[in-house]
């Protein structure tokens, strides 16, 4: 393989490094206390490599950190929201090892018990949502600003923030399939 790929490799070994090392040490001293510096030296790498991964502590944390499903979402084909969504998910988590979704699972936790990182998430929410709306709307073939699509995003959000909630308290539980599975509850009408 050419040097852009190995390139791009170390880049991503770097940046879960990264990761891993802030999330072991949030984990250990909590968030708050917590320095770039700290997980820096974890890490094995500079402040300054640090920031050219992330601008702040906060964004090891925020919600567009899943390339994957934007991705797979933008190669789904034409369809209805749910259904391309629901594909969008399945696809992205068939294309991660076991290790990376467990990884990115207790991050997602974590991010959601710590008051900063919840915040951080919400600001950065409209953002992520309107390009989800964008490649939604062509997808389906209507306008991004469609309230009927809002809906969808909402409702499917919703389904999975719940089974990621879940997940939290069981981590035995097969987030994946079962994100898959209330998606399909959702595609089906939500019928008991």
């Amino acid at each position: 393989m050419g040097t852009g790929g190995l390139r791009e490799r170390k880049k991503a070994r770097t940046r879960e490094a990264i990761l891993r090392e802030a999330f072991r040490l949030f984990r250990e001293r909590g968030y708050g206390a917590t320095t770039i510096e700290q997980i820096a030296e974890a890490a094995e790498i500079s402040p300054a490599t640090f920031f050219r991964y992330f601008p702040t502590k906060e964004d090891l944390a925020t919600l567009d950190r899943f390339p994957p499903l934007m991705e797979a979402l933008t190669a789904q084909p034409p369809g209805a929201p749910v259904a391309v969504l629901r594909g969008a998910f399945r696809t992205a988590f068939a294309t991660l090892p076991a290790e990376e979704i467990a990884a990115g699972h207790a991050r997602e936790v974590f991010a959601a018990t710590v008051p900063e990182l919840v915040t951080a998430n919400l600001r950065g929410s409209p953002a992520l949502v309107r390009e989800i709306r964008e490649i939604l709307a062509d997808r389906a073939g209507c306008a991004p600003d469609d309230p009927r699509l809002r809906d969808v995003i909402g409702a499917v959000f919703g389904v999975v923030a719940m089974v990621w909630l879940q997940w939290a308290e069981d981590p035995a539980l097969d987030g994946p399939a079962e994100i898959d599975r209330a998606l399909a509850h959702l595609e089906s009408g939500l019928r008991l």
